[in-house]
């Protein structure tokens, strides 16, 4: 019998998810100007607590091994630890992306004493400046303290997430050195043009010679550092680099939105990439595997003008949401291409997509009361800094 590579194999996509995305909220304190899903204001659609405890259902009989959990800022939503306490229980293990707001001294000792949870905590600046110029005021020293409860709770392995910029792209030891200190381990992203990422794109995107130093550096230091399938597109320089070098969206990655839409990818939160809802007959199963997007998005691709380069192979043609979001074909070079060819393509655009939603805070944040027992009326009732100490 012949067996197909890992990554044939996957191309044609899987009975379930093996990287799902859930966000649980849209609420959320802050208002980081990349924020791929444009968060800030609760959506009053959001699924209940009973309709979330059903998708967990769902996923534990599908055998799907841990969900990514995200938002918004996953925390402020009130059912939160009985959500996360129900899906370790019925085997579906746990990994939350947090600003670190509510990581507080009995929280962070909660978290160490789980073997089924995980946390990563978002950082976006080595320094204070670069951070909260991304994430906004106080955030830098939010996430510090946030981290430094999970190191006094003996809590050891905990991501420090961070989205490459071209801000941040020339800190990259200072990052592994403070996730080092803290007795974490360093996650690496990549800036994609999704949510109000569109807008601060072109502004933010690492350089053609910074994406150059990026893959240098993670080839010499990146043993330990975490990429998933963010930086494949730079497998084109010659070696890959570790994590899926393949886009894997609707084939084993996907999202959930708090008001359960399924989208192809966390990425590409856009009509264009809407498969259906867990609402919908047949739940979350039905929409995986019998979807008409997800089923298009499993056939063998055509690669379009890619297919010619001689890095294809490598790179597969990029990502889909970076292309799609600044205005390039699914089927064309990556915008960020290390050939120079999605530079080319970029000169030719006239029209960029525009994402389907927006939550911005319009103008102000709005709170969110901590301890609070039932759905906020409004998204968010507190600053990130509200008790703690400056």
């Amino acid at each position: 019998m012949t067996v197909l590579p890992l990554v044939e194999q996957f191309q044609y996509g899987l009975d379930a998810p093996i990287c799902l995305t859930w966000e649980l909220t849209y609420a959320c304190n802050l208002s980081c100007v990349h924020c791929l899903s444009s968060s800030g204001r609760r959506d009053p659609r959001e699924l209940s607590t009973v309709e979330c405890k059903a998708v967990v259902d769902e996923l534990a009989r599908m055998r799907v091994f841990y969900v990514n959990i995200g938002g918004g800022e996953p925390t402020v939503r009130p059912d939160f630890w009985e959500l996360v306490d129900y899906a370790t229980a019925h085997h579906v293990g746990v990994k939350f992306s947090t600003n670190g707001v509510r990581i507080t001294p009995s929280v962070a000792e909660r978290l160490a004493a789980s073997d089924y949870v995980d946390v990563q905590i978002s950082l976006d600046g080595a320094t204070e400046a670069v951070n909260d110029a991304v994430r906004g005021p106080g955030s830098y020293r939010t996430a510090l303290r946030a981290m430094e409860n999970l190191r006094a709770a003996g809590f050891r392995g905990f991501k420090v997430s961070v989205v490459v910029t071209r801000a941040n792209a020339g800190q990259l030891d200072a990052f592994k050195e403070i996730a080092d200190r803290f007795g974490a381990q360093l996650r690496l992203t990549r800036l994609r043009p999704s949510g109000r990422g569109a807008d601060v794109w072109d502004e933010l995107h690492p350089t053609a010679a910074q994406q150059r130093q990026l893959y240098d550096w993670l080839l010499a230091r990146g043993e330990d550092v975490l990429t998933g399938d963010s930086f494949f597109h730079l497998a084109a320089y010659g070696d890959a680099l570790p994590g899926l070098n393949l886009c894997g969206a609707g084939r084993v990655v996907c999202l959930i939105d708090p008001v359960g839409d399924v989208y192809a990818c966390p990425f590409a939160i856009h009509e264009n990439f809407l498969a259906g809802n867990v609402r919908d007959t047949g739940g979350f199963s039905r929409v995986w595997r019998e979807s008409e997007l997800f089923t298009d998005l499993r056939r063998p691709q055509t690669g379009g003008a890619c297919t010619s380069c001689s890095a294809f192979d490598a790179c597969r043609g990029g990502c889909m949401a970076a292309k799609f979001f600044t205005g390039l074909p699914l089927d064309g070079p990556d915008p960020e291409c290390v050939k120079g060819h999605g530079a080319t393509a970029l000169s030719g655009v006239d029209t960029k997509p525009r994402p389907s939603l927006d939550h911005s805070h319009r103008g102000r944040p709005v709170p969110v009361t901590i301890g609070m027992r039932r759905p906020p009326d409004r998204s968010c009732d507190e600053s990130p800094l509200a008790g703690f100490a400056p």
